[in-house]
């Protein structure tokens, strides 16, 4: 299994179910429940009143932190232009583990660039994994490290600028579907060209691996 994932905040109390208010203070918690990592956000009262004392390992829960939630803007068009954060969340949800390495990378320097904020790091089975939290959004990032070598680091940062710069490729059609008639008539089609390599003179801003959290 593919140990990443995106938990977006709850719009209302986990345990009691009312509603958040705009600027309203909020409690998350993350538990381990060995088949992935479950977010719950709780109110202030629901928090004092079942979860506020004892110790965590009693109640659970492996990480925990504090937020305010903000009530959603009203829709917009959707940005056309791929960027590291749009790109971060596509590689999620595909859940393909070849895309773990590059995943690692954009979280990496959507870090530095203050768009993600590390709240724990944990270990699983003997991975490190990473918790992230979008400040703006109240999403939760789960980034596995994929323990990079700095022999593999440059090859992963190419692979990272092609994506940015292309996008992900199209997904293959299975392999039992039925296949397409084409014209008889038709001159056979030439060869597809290679995927264009990236200008001379560009490349990604570098994103090393970070020394400590």
């Amino acid at each position: 299994m593919t140990e990443w994932n995106i938990q977006s905040r709850a719009h209302a109390c986990t345990e009691c179910g009312a509603a958040f208010a705009d600027q309203q203070p909020y409690h998350t918690l993350l538990f381990d429940d060995k088949a992935d990592f479950r977010r719950s956000d709780i109110c202030q009262a629901c928090w004092q009143k079942q979860y506020s004392e004892g110790a965590r390992d009693r109640k659970g829960f492996v990480s925990y932190w504090q937020g305010v939630y903000h009530a959603p803007p009203p829709p917009t068009e959707a940005i056309k232009k791929e960027t590291a954060e749009s790109l971060l969340r596509k590689l999620i949800e595909l859940n393909d583990p070849r895309y773990i390495p590059a995943g690692y990378i954009l979280a990496v320097m959507l870090e530095r660039k203050r768009l993600l904020k590390v709240k724990e790091q944990l270990q699983r089975e003997g991975q490190r994994i990473f918790i992230y939290e979008h400040p703006a959004t109240g999403d939760v990032f789960t980034v596995v490290d994929p323990a990079l070598r700095l022999d593999q680091l440059e090859e992963v940062q190419r692979d990272v600028a092609a994506l940015l710069e292309h996008g992900l490729a199209p997904t293959a059609p299975p392999a039992d579907a039925p296949p397409v008639n084409e014209p008889t008539t038709a001159e056979p089609a030439a060869p597809a060209p290679d995927s264009p390599p990236l200008p001379d003179g560009t490349s990604p801003h570098p994103a090393e691996l970070p020394s400590d959290h």
